[in-house]
């Protein structure tokens, strides 16, 4: 949002951890909350901090209950802790009443009924409501990841615009091809946040065995685990598997860390991807602070943050179409009042 030019007031999230990276890189107050227990005095609050024409609120409930991955979305009932949340995004919607409203979701999340009250909650509130699944390699992120990005605006529609990478996408070799080798669980001398996870002798020889852009049906049977030699074992297609250099990455999960957890594998050398790796793959800047100097550094935590993260570069084309539909409204209104007088 920052890099779009808005004005940001402020960030609410459950995780606590994400207040350092937050305030030093986005220079605004973070709130640890709980969203059901975020109340409307909460959201006006961090508004008045900030000199603005238009409130803008922006909001991204938990992927899970609705991502294919888990497969949640097909059982989960309004009873489910996380999946009420989009309920709580449009009752603080609906209570502060801003100018433009944005949400990113997975793509199934239509498929589901608090979607669609969600929607029309916000229509029958006199919001003018757009949503559409979009690739996020279109808009520079160089990874294989859809989502759905919602706009509701009081003044009239907002579209996101045309892909800003069309054509040619941003691959894993743009991403992360000028860092430097790394030994697994050896930190970087020049960046501790390239460092990755340890592996134990077995699971070095499971990545020896795999190509780049292979997974573990390159392996002898010796190597296979019990799981993978099952019947339905094949559908674990991508686990223990390596990343292609000149393709986008998979879809960076709070997992990523892992190489048992997806294609994960760094693309030619013996190790997971690496912390910064994970960041550059999900577009956030090469010099975003993770976390402060006097930490240390949490794989599973800084894993949690990057992959729960909306990609930068698809946040910054919401920003500017947020930005730019509400410079038309304003150049519309100044030819109003011209008009008038």
């Amino acid at each position: 949002m920052r890099q779009a030019g808005l004005s940001v007031a402020g960030g609410i999230d459950l995780d606590a951890s994400c207040k350092f990276a937050y305030e030093e890189n986005v220079k605004a107050t973070f709130v640890a909350d709980d969203m059901r227990d975020v109340t409307r005095q909460h959201v006006e609050a961090l508004f008045e901090r900030k000199a603005h024409d238009y409130r803008v609120l922006v909001g991204c409930a938990p992927c899970a209950p609705f991502s294919f991955y888990t497969g949640r979305y097909r059982k989960a009932k309004k009873s489910d802790p996380k999946w009420s949340l989009l309920d709580e995004f449009l009752r603080l919607a609906l209570e502060t009443r801003p100018d433009v409203i944005s949400m990113e979701n997975v793509p199934r999340v239509v498929l589901s009924d608090v979607f669609a009250s969600f929607v029309k909650g916000l229509s029958d509130d006199g919001y003018h409501v757009t949503y559409r699944k979009v690739r996020a390699v279109h808009f520079g992120v160089p990874q294989r990841r859809s989502r759905l990005v919602l706009f509701a605006s009081r003044f009239g529609e907002i579209h996101l615009g045309p892909p800003t990478h069309p054509r040619t996408v941003r691959t894993v070799r743009d991403a992360i091809g000028h860092l430097p080798a790394l030994v697994a669980g050896v930190p970087s001398a020049h960046d501790r946040l390239h460092v990755t996870r340890g592996l134990g002798p077995r699971n070095l020889a499971r990545l020896q065995a795999t190509a780049e852009g292979g997974s573990w049906r390159e392996w002898d049977q010796a190597l296979q685990l019990d799981c993978h030699k099952r019947p339905g074992g094949m559908s674990f297609r991508s686990v223990y598997g390596r990343m292609t250099w000149d393709e986008p990455s998979p879809v960076i999960t709070t997992q990523c860390l892992g190489i048992g957890n997806g294609r994960f594998g760094h693309p030619d050398q013996d190790r997971a991807i690496s912390i910064r790796e994970a960041a550059l793959l999900q577009s956030f800047p090469a010099d975003f602070a993770l976390v402060s100097p006097e930490e240390p550094v949490n794989g599973l935590r800084l894993a949690r943050q990057i992959g729960n993260a909306v990609p930068v570069s698809l946040a910054r084309a919401i920003g500017r179409a947020v930005k730019k539909h509400l410079s038309d409204v304003s150049m519309t209104a100044s030819a109003g009042r011209s008009a008038r007088e």
